[in-house]
């Protein structure tokens, strides 16, 4: 039996309970995982509301990183390997799991559990919205709203590891220097700014080939209206809730503009891109391009808290769940 956060219905935080739960031995194939740490992120909480369903009763979390104990047959890895994983299957917030040892990457000495946990999934999402979504060049400019986030932070150390400019909207003063510390040229604080003006204001009235927008129906008309005409307005989350339908022919009038709604899943669905996507994560963090910033931490218990302090805005960076 190991302690796990199990959910019965959809809904808030509330939702959620830590149970105990039996783990049978490792299928072929799978291997069991004994976590160190689990990362939490915004997703999560789509499970949970039921904006991303799930069949219930269900398990929660797709991050972690930890050792792995027991090993299927078949499986391509030992026991005491120290592994990482964000895409293997929903139930991270527990004490040890059974995942396919297929999805899991194994972690270089160098980075620790609360690294690798705090970072795959976040970091892995920046380097196919920066190197493959849209392949960002020195020299380039764009825009990335809620820079001061878990994405965010690594996006903005990416983003100037290779020359190019990004600008941050962030909520208040704070996250604006915590941005500002972390590789973005610009910070815009849209509480007090109007974030089209400033941007104009910063390029000289030049527009954008594209914007990162991870926030969703608060900013997606936003993003439309800060792209230059033909730039790519990348959604890659929906923090705020999912944009309205688009009528197509917004895009004509902004100039045929391109709209893409990517996934993590579908930028590391075979075993080849999701272990060359973890390897350049790794990379540049041992190269010391982006640090990981844990800037929270709450034991599995308290994993209602974590939720509601994400879903308020009250985070900054990344936060790790401790089993």
């Amino acid at each position: 039996m190991v302690k796990a956060i199990r959910i019965d219905a959809v809904g808030g935080p509330d939702v959620m309970r830590l149970q105990e739960v039996p783990l049978d031995p490792p299928e072929p194939g799978m291997v069991t995982v004994r976590n160190k740490a689990i990362g939490l992120n915004y997703i999560d909480c789509y499970h949970r509301s039921g904006l991303y369903p799930l069949p219930l009763p269900a398990g929660l979390g797709l991050e972690g990183a930890g050792d792995v104990e027991a090993v299927g047959a078949g499986a391509d890895l030992q026991v005491g390997d120290r592994v990482a994983y964000c895409s293997a299957g929903f139930g991270a917030y527990s004490e040890a799991l059974n995942l396919p040892a297929s999805r899991l990457v194994k972690v270089p000495d160098g980075i620790d559990y609360e690294q690798a946990a705090a970072c795959l999934l976040k970091g892995q999402t920046a380097e196919y919205l920066i190197q493959r979504t849209y392949a960002l060049q020195s020299g380039e400019t764009c825009l990335f709203h809620a820079a001061a986030g878990g994405v965010g932070l690594l996006f903005g150390q990416w983003a100037a590891s290779i020359g190019a400019t990004a600008i941050g909207t962030v909520s208040s003063a704070e996250k604006a220097e915590l941005a500002l510390a972390r590789g973005y040229a610009h910070v815009i604080n849209y509480s007090e700014e109007d974030v089209l003006e400033r941007l104009l204001e910063i390029t000289g009235g030049e527009k954008l080939p594209v914007v990162y927008d991870g926030v969703g129906k608060d900013t997606f008309d936003l993003s439309l209206s800060c792209l230059r005409p033909r730039g790519l307005m990348v959604s890659f989350g929906n923090a705020s809730g999912s944009p309205d339908p688009l009528d197509l022919q917004r895009l004509a009038a902004h100039g045929s503009l391109y709209v893409t709604r990517p996934t993590m899943l579908s930028y590391t669905a075979t075993e080849e891109e999701l272990r060359q996507s973890s390897e350049d994560v790794f990379a540049k963090i041992l190269a010391g391009d982006i640090s990981v910033e844990i800037n929270q931490r709450y034991p599995l218990a308290q994993v209602q808290q974590a939720h509601k302090d994400l879903q308020s805005r009250l985070t900054t960076g990344s936060t790790v769940l401790l089993p």
